[in-house]
């Protein structure tokens, strides 16, 4: 390794060793969001960050899981047994745990993890990420939260929030706003925005 080279890798700093990602089972989205979260989960692999997401092989949950373990990564699924069949529960993962119902599952989901990136998703999505925003605003969850904002669209939830803030329904002391969440418009960002923030 060069000097250049070993004084740069000095300055990286270090990435997470866990991450949940929260992503939809549909099967019915544009293609553009399974490229970008594809990408997403070669890039983690490919930093040596584990991810542990909610453990189906359909929709955004599948590409993601396919893609980091393509790529040497662990992957760490953990589905309720009723959702085995429906979500069609990724039997190739490093580790799939099933569990008894969702509340169990987001917990564990969590457990460990030094981050969380919300991507493209559905009533699912959305509700673990406001579990994990709200965690977060009364001290129970440390990390950083990422949306990849991947064809806007976050954008609109992003304004209602703003909104919600501007209308005093959610406390904007100390920045809470600009400090709860980041907004990744590509994957290369979330992987970015975990280097800033470790």
């Amino acid at each position: 390794m060069s000097a250049d080279l070993q004084n740069n890798h000095h300055k990286l700093k270090p990435l997470p060793d866990r991450v949940t990602v929260y992503a939809a089972a549909s099967t019915d989205i544009p293609e553009y969001f399974h490229t970008a979260v594809g990408q997403l989960g070669g890039l983690l692999a490919q930093a040596g960050i584990h991810i542990s997401y909610g453990g189906g092989g359909t929709g955004l949950m599948g590409t993601l899981a396919n893609a980091a373990l393509q790529q040497g990564g662990k992957v760490f699924g953990i589905i309720p047994d009723f959702l085995l069949q429906r979500e069609v529960g990724h039997r190739e993962l490093t580790d799939l745990q099933v569990v008894d119902d969702m509340r169990t599952r987001k917990e564990r989901m969590l457990l460990n993890s030094a981050a969380v990136i919300a991507v493209p998703g559905g009533v699912g999505t959305l509700e673990e990420l406001f579990e994990a925003i709200t965690l977060k605003r009364v001290g129970l969850f440390h990390g950083e939260i990422v949306l990849l904002n991947t064809a806007n669209y976050y954008s609109g939830l992003l304004d209602f929030l703003n909104h919600a803030g501007q209308q005093g329904f959610i406390a904007t002391n100390a920045g809470f706003l600009a400090d709860c969440w980041r907004v990744a418009e590509t994957p290369e960002q979330v992987i970015e925005i975990l280097r800033d923030s470790a």
